[in-house]
């Protein structure tokens, strides 16, 4: 009954379509490189308030052995927080080279460091504004050259 409530209304002009389906949730799997210090995809699209899904994989043939992780900034933060994890101090530090993930709120959301064989799956809420929002991964000497974009559209 609510199906035919709605198809009637739907024709007779009383709903927009857009109220009767759901945008579908934004999957991406992003994969860190098995030889260089990169990742896989520089730059995916998502459209503001959608769900995102993003799968973050350290593959386990890397050849490199190194772990990573991603974090996920605001706009326009991206030389900042690379000045931030690359800063000298750190590695003296066994807390930051087992979690390096600073405490900001420039951080929207971030995996844990992944060894290779280990993959992760953020869920969330893309933001609402519009913009350009790094991703990077913060283990010592990495998110200079391995970092990309994800693009929130209207």
């Amino acid at each position: 009954m609510k199906r035919t409530l709605a198809t009637l209304a739907l024709v007779g002009g009383l709903l927009a379509p857009a109220t009767l389906t759901q945008a579908e949730d934004a999957e991406i799997t992003i994969t860190a490189d098995k030889i260089q210090l990169a990742y896989d995809t520089k730059e995916f699209t998502v459209k503001a308030g959608q769900t995102v899904k993003l799968k973050f994989i350290n593959p386990a043939d890397s050849q490199n052995l190194q772990p990573h992780n991603l974090i996920l900034i605001k706009p326009g933060k991206l030389g900042a927080m690379i000045a931030t994890v690359n800063d000298p101090s750190k590695l003296s530090d066994p807390n930051w080279i087992n979690n390096p993930v600073p405490e900001s709120e420039d951080i929207l959301h971030h995996t844990k460091l992944l060894k290779p064989g280990e993959e992760e799956v953020l869920e969330f809420t893309a933001p609402t504004e519009a913009g350009d929002y790094p991703f990077l991964c913060t283990y010592i000497g990495h998110a200079a050259i391995m970092n990309g974009t994800m693009k929130v559209t209207e």
